[in-house]
C-alpha cells in the first residue's frame, strides 16, 4: 500500500489529470469541455479526451477547441474501450500528477464537481472517491428507464444508484483516484469492456486502499433511449460481471444473485408447451415487475411506472442472459 501524501495539501498544490474516454460524442463534447474549463479556476488540471475512433466529428470538435481552452489534449485510443483509454492517458500524462478524475462524455456534472471531489479526497484521506448517479431521461422510453434505474426494481439497492453517500464502500461510480493507488494495482484491466470499474475496485480493496462515497456531489446519467440499446448495454454488463466474479473467484451479492435466475426462468417457460406449470416462475417474475410498476404509478404518482416495469424486465433478462452466456463461453474456451 502506498502512502497518502496529500492529507494537508492545498487545492492549488494539487496536480490533476482529468480523462474523458469517448466514442461518437459530438453532441456533448463541446459543452462538456467548456463546463469543465469553467470550473477549473486556478487548479492545475490537464484535460485529456481519449477518443476511441469516433466517426461523427468528435475529434475535430476537440481539435477546434484546443486553441480556446487551455491544457486540453486529444489522445487516440486504438483499443476503443474506456478502460484502455484511461490507462493510456495515465501512462502518457500521469507522471508527476496526483489525482485522476474520470468523466463520462455522455453525462452531466454540477458546477463544482471536480473541486468537490478533490476536497473530499483531501478531507477524508481517501484513495478513491466515488459518486452517486441521478438518472434522467427525456423521451418516453428513456424517462421510464430512468424511473426503473432509480428504483430498487432496477438497481437492486445499489448504493451509487440509490442515493447513498457519506460512507466507506467497496464499489461506486468512478470519479476520482489517487494516481499512486491506480498505478499500484495496475490500472484498469483493459480486457474488460464493461464492469471494469467494479473489477478495479476489487483490487483496490484487496490492497487495503480506501474508497469513499461522497454525499456532496453526484453525476447525472442519461440512460439508453431504446429497448434494443438498453438490452445490448445490460447484456454486456452481465458478461462483465461474470468475468469479474470468475477472475477473482468471488460470489455474487444477493441483489445480483436474484436476477441471475431470470434468464433460466424465461428459457424454462418454453417447457410450458409440454408442462403448463413450467411457466409459473416466469409469470411470478413478470407479475412482480408489472405490479411494482403500477405501485410506482399509484403510490408515487409517477405516470411512467408501468413502462418502467418493461425497462426493468429488459434489464433483468439481458443482465442474466449476459452472465450465463459469459459463463458458457468461458467453459467452452477452457474445454477447447
Amino acid at each position: 500500500m502506498v502512502s497518502r501524501s496529500h492529507s494537508n495539501a492545498q487545492m492549488s498544490d494539487i496536480r490533476t489529470l482529468l480523462v474523458i474516454p469517448c466514442l461518437n460524442e459530438a453532441a456533448t463534447i463541446a459543452p462538456l469541455l467548456h463546463k469543465l474549463n469553467d470550473q477549473r479556476g486556478d487548479m492545475d488540471m490537464l484535460i485529456v479526451v481519449a477518443d476511441g475512433g469516433s466517426q461523427d466529428g468528435t475529434p475535430e470538435i476537440v481539435q477546434s477547441l484546443i486553441p480556446e481552452i487551455r491544457d486540453v489534449v486529444l489522445l487516440d485510443n486504438p483499443k476503443r474501450i474506456q478502460s484502455a483509454g484511461i490507462n493510456l492517458a495515465v501512462d502518457r500524462f500521469g507522471e508527476g500528477r496526483d489525482f485522476l478524475i474520470r468523466i463520462d462524455a455522455h453525462g452531466d456534472y454540477p458546477e463544482d464537481y471536480c473541486r468537490t471531489l478533490l476536497q473530499e479526497a483531501i478531507d477524508m484521506d481517501a484513495d478513491s472517491v466515488v459518486v452517486g448517479m441521478e438518472t434522467v431521461g427525456f423521451g418516453a422510453f428513456q424517462k421510464a428507464t430512468a424511473v426503473a434505474q432509480n428504483s430498487k426494481l432496477g438497481n437492486g439497492g445499489s448504493k451509487h444508484r440509490a442515493g447513498g453517500g457519506g460512507e466507506w464502500v467497496d464499489h461506486g461510480h468512478h470519479a476520482l483516484m489517487r494516481i499512486e493507488a491506480f498505478r499500484a494495482v495496475g490500472g484498469y484491466d483493459d480486457s474488460f469492456s464493461h464492469n471494469e470499474d467494479a473489477e478495479l475496485d476489487f483490487r483496490l480493496r484487496a490492497d487495503a486502499f480506501r474508497i469513499w462515497m461522497t454525499a456532496k456531489t453526484y453525476m447525472t446519467y442519461y440512460p439508453r433511449s431504446s429497448a434494443p440499446a438498453l438490452f445490448r448495454q445490460y447484456l454486456a454488463y452481465g458478461r462483465g460481471r461474470a468475468r469479474n466474479l470468475i477472475k477473482h473467484r468471488s460470489i455474487p451479492k444477493l441483489r445480483q444473485a436474484i436476477p441471475l435466475a431470470v434468464a433460466p426462468v424465461v428459457v424454462g417457460a418454453l417447457l410450458a408447451l409440454l408442462y403448463w406449470w413450467a411457466a409459473i416462475p416466469m409469470v411470478i417474475w413478470a407479475a412482480a415487475c408489472i405490479g411494482y410498476g403500477f405501485w410506482l404509478a399509484v403510490g408515487q404518482n409517477n405516470p411512467y411506472g408501468p413502462l418502467a416495469s418493461l425497462s426493468a424486465m429488459i434489464m433483468h433478462f439481458a443482465w442474466s442472459a449476459g452472465f450465463w452466456l459469459e459463463l458458457i463461453s468461458i467453459r467452452r474456451r477452457r474445454i477447447a
